[in-house]
């Protein structure tokens, strides 16, 4: 019902509404802060405690953890096509991932809500544990945060939001260490100016006030770094590298960033940063001109496959290629019987023979 706004109504309802708050006990109306952390989760399986050493990931016995698993599609869209579960999570492993990406579209965590949300991302978490994979959990924005510019309406979110998102995720799993990474940004971009400036340096500073609240929640907590160029390049790290501790950066190497000397423009682009941080390929993978969707920077073929998985392992550099799903695209999946696509047929056999 539409209330009306004259000034008489204004004050009649002002009136009716104070004399019912008069009547109802302070404790009931007392409104509660948009700060208030939401409740922990307490870890359902036991996996070990992930930290950085240097230029790698280690488990508490010092060992190198390389993570090598599959990106999925954000929980509110496999629950919109009804395959939200945990079969979704036992196929994943049944490719031999030791970690899941689950990336979270601003759009749906604001049509959700946030404890609807919460208690997918803790089904989620619970599930991946069980299974024996790790998490990263990925605020899914596309797009120039520091003018309020993104590439399409599902990656629109704010600075207040995305600091309130991490506060709850932060929250939520400070003492779950299945949620290992914390993927600040998905990919950075300004679109070459078109969508304003992106100094590196303000940028920069976004994220490490980032990490500061994420790990005053949480000291043990991985924050992943995105590069710019749609999550690709993280060549100003070279000389302006992020100013936190538990530092790793992100690349997503599809095939068209990068068509001529691949492998020195990786180097030089981003592959350098592993010298001294941990790196995660969040995103990368390949499709036939032919296939559905087919679009640039996707296009390419094993020969692609096999040099950047090459390069990944040469560097001890993490990985999960895009993406886990039978419609998005370039999909790992041709359905919901999980059976492969051409590139999917590729990155479930390097899991197969890689994570031992």
């Amino acid at each position: 019902m539409k209330i009306p706004t004259t000034p008489g109504f204004l004050a009649l309802n002002l009136l009716f509404a104070s004399a019912a708050q008069a009547q109802t006990p302070a404790a009931a109306t007392a409104p509660v802060p948009f700060s208030a952390p939401p409740a922990e989760t307490k870890a359902a399986a036991s996996l070990p405690v992930i930290a950085v050493s240097g230029n790698h990931f280690v488990n508490p016995a010092g060992q190198t953890v390389v993570f090598r698993g599959l990106a999925l599609s954000d929980p509110a869209e496999l629950q919109r096509k009804n395959q939200w579960g945990r079969r979704y999570f036992e196929e994943a492993r049944k490719w031999n991932a030791n970690v899941v990406r689950i990336p979270v579209h601003p759009e749906a965590w604001r049509r959700l809500g946030e404890e609807a949300y919460l208690k997918m991302l803790d089904e989620a978490v619970q599930w991946s544990g069980e299974l024996g994979m790790h998490v990263i959990i990925d605020w899914h924005t596309i797009g120039n945060m520091l003018t309020g510019v993104y590439h399409r309406p599902m990656y629109v979110t704010s600075r207040d939001e995305t600091f309130r998102f991490w506060y709850a995720i932060a929250q939520r799993y400070k003492s779950n260490p299945v949620v290992a990474l914390y993927e600040l940004y998905n990919e950075p971009t300004n679109v070459d100016g078109q969508m304003g400036p992106m100094p590196w340096g303000d940028y920069r500073k976004l994220v490490e006030e980032l990490a500061f609240m994420i790990q005053t929640i949480n000291p043990r907590a991985i924050v992943l770094v995105a590069g710019y160029n749609w999550g690709y390049d993280l060549s100003a790290v070279r000389y302006d590298p992020v100013r936190a501790a538990n530092i790793a950066y992100v690349t997503h190497p599809y095939p068209q960033k990068r068509e001529e000397n691949r492998e020195a423009s990786w180097l030089r682009d981003w592959g350098f940063v592993a010298d001294k941080y941990p790196v995660v390929a969040t995103e990368f993978g390949f499709m036939d001109a032919n296939d559905r969707g087919a679009h640039r920077p996707t296009i390419a073929d094993e020969k692609y496959g096999e040099a950047i998985i090459a390069f990944f392992e040469k560097r001890g550099i993490s990985w999960t290629p895009w993406v886990f799903d039978a419609e998005w695209v370039p999909s790992l999946i041709k359905d919901w019987d999980y059976t492969p696509t051409r590139q999917g047929v590729f990155f479930k056999e390097k899991l197969k023979q890689l994570n031992k």
